[in-house]
């Protein structure tokens, strides 16, 4: 334990705790040391303001190690669902619930370097604070986070294995618990929008069953989203894109209204029980046709290996793929001449004929590449004419042409997506689980600068020629959906709430996006 306390960058040190502020110091750089630390206390002991100090306070990384983030996280007046969301917006991943943050954090192949330290204030005052401590428990059995958690004394702290306790009892003081501001009207959309969306969460969570006319199924559907989401508009824009069939009517224009600044307008939306129109199912992956008279028709597969026809105009079924391909679909890729093909789960090509014939050279074309990854099965693929791309677990694209085979080095680790856009100049984009997004025209060297980049993987993508120059819709794991102009220009973002599973642009430049329980189809708005 140190005897002395670094100064944070502005000199300032937490008033009468400078030994608990070692302490919290020797605990931090302790590898050996538990990964929950309990800061305790009396109200007005100083304990939030150590753990803001904690928060601003600079330590120098050891030589090879990468620097510690700390993200200070208040408790006051939340609910266990609400510090779900914030902790999984901040730590780049969607948790739908409490019960799935833990786990999503364990298998996140999310990029972190070094080690992240929570610091929770207030677990006394929280909404639900046993439900919170039960959340906390369970993170702090995640190797790479630690936990610094604040309560007063008599508080139930979250039962861990080993904890590190600092009390302040001693400089007790006068204090109270942070105020709580009143919930808003939970049944008005203009009031909902405006309010802290935490303050929302609660109540939604913690109400009655009253579904406010709608409101509180899309909310408690698109939360995280609705959390991370920039102002009111932003907001309203999620909710109005969440609303199931059953809302009550008058929801649908206010949020429009209020939804107006937004860089997107919502065309249709399907989700999880809709009747009218029927919810199509759980999306896996999305493809939009290639041309001909069925180029109004979005190919959608679900997790069983179902691959659904339907209208771009307003997600009415239009029949079923006919295919052999058994199990889980992980890629499809229509081709100008109607054909579909397919990546199975184990990495293998299936190939679905479409009604016009097939030049030879395409067919001996689809036969060597489903020869060869029958022994080198793909991570992800696309089609454009004369060409089949296919990633690797390696991080490869291999672009198989009448021509020949071109490949390029394109990501760190497993190709997750690609994509081929037949333009003026063919190009091929990737997407990693090295959370890169990259161009590449088969035969030349890749673009050396990644065309997004985030530090979550990529897990969809998609992109069509449109009247400005090609369009590119990239999804990545932490729920955030972008659409890139693939030649410059004003880049477009989303997020649905849940997990992305796919997406896809269709022939009038619209972005569809497909959850487990959602399709969204939103139009580009204003300049």
């Amino acid at each position: 334990m140190p005897s002395a306390i670094p100064s944070p960058p502005d000199g300032r040190r937490p008033s009468g705790t400078r030994p608990e502020a070692a302490a919290l110091l020797g605990w931090l750089t302790d590898p050996d040391a538990p990964r929950l630390c309990l800061v305790t206390g009396a109200p007005g002991s100083g304990k939030t303001a150590l753990l803001g100090w904690l928060a601003a306070h600079e330590t120098r990384a050891r030589r090879g190690r990468a620097r510690t983030d700390r993200i200070l996280v208040p408790l006051a007046g939340q609910s266990a669902l609400g510090v779900a969301w914030t902790l999984a917006n901040r730590l780049g991943v969607v948790a739908r619930t409490p019960a799935d943050l833990v786990p999503t954090l364990a298998t996140s192949e999310a990029r972190r370097t070094g080690r992240t330290v929570l610091l929770l204030t207030d677990l006394h005052a929280a909404a639900e604070p046993e439900a919170v401590a039960d959340l906390l428990a369970g993170l702090a059995g995640l190797g790479r986070l630690r936990l610094v958690v604040e309560a007063r004394t008599g508080t139930r702290p979250p039962r861990a294995a080993r904890t590190t306790v600092v009390d302040l009892e001693g400089d007790a003081g006068p204090g109270s618990a942070p105020p709580v501001p009143p919930l808003p009207d939970l049944s008005d959309p203009a009031a909902v929008c405006a309010a802290d969306p935490l303050l929302v969460t609660t109540g939604y969570a913690t109400a009655s069953a009253d579904d406010h006319g709608g409101l509180r199924d899309a909310w408690l559907r698109a939360g995280q989203a609705l959390c991370a989401a920039d102002g009111p508009a932003g907001r309203a824009l999620v909710l109005l894109t969440a609303l199931g069939d059953g809302a009550d009517p008058r929801l649908r224009p206010a949020l429009a209204e209020r939804a107006s600044p937004a860089p997107w307008r919502v065309r249709w939306a399907r989700h999880r029980g809709d009747v009218t129109p029927p919810w199509p199912g759980p999306v896996a992956v999305l493809g939009a046709t290639a041309g001909g008279p069925s180029a109004e028709l979005v190919l959608v597969g679900d997790r069983t290996g179902t691959v659904r026809l339907l209208r771009e105009a307003d997600a009415s079924g239009a029949g079923r793929l006919a295919h052999r391909a058994g199990g889980g679909i992980t890629a499809l890729a229509p081709t100008a001449d109607g054909t579909v093909l397919l990546l199975d789960e184990r990495g293998r090509l299936h190939t679905v004929r479409g009604t016009a014939p097939r030049p030879p050279y395409l067919e001996r074309l689809t036969e060597a590449v489903s020869t060869t990854l029958s022994r080198h099965p793909g991570t992800a693929l696309a089609a454009i004419a004369g060409s089949v791309v296919v990633g690797d677990r390696l991080g490869s694209v291999h672009a198989f042409g009448v021509n020949g085979l071109h490949q390029a080095a394109s990501h760190s680790g497993r190709v997750t997506a690609v994509t081929a856009v037949e333009s003026e100049t063919p190009f091929v984009c990737s997407g990693g689980a090295d959370g890169t997004v990259r161009l590449w025209t088969p035969g030349r060297p890749p673009v050396p600068e990644p065309l997004a980049e985030r530090r979550a993987p990529v897990v969809a993508l998609h992109a069509a020629p449109a009247p400005g120059g090609p369009l590119v819709a990239a999804a990545w794991a932490d729920g955030r959906v972008e659409l890139i102009p693939a030649e410059g220009g004003r880049r477009r973002a989303f997020r649905p709430g849940p997990a992305v599973r796919a997406v896809a642009v269709t022939a009038t430049g619209a972005l569809l996006v497909g959850t487990d329980e959602s399709l969204i189809c939103l139009e580009p708005h204003g300049r």
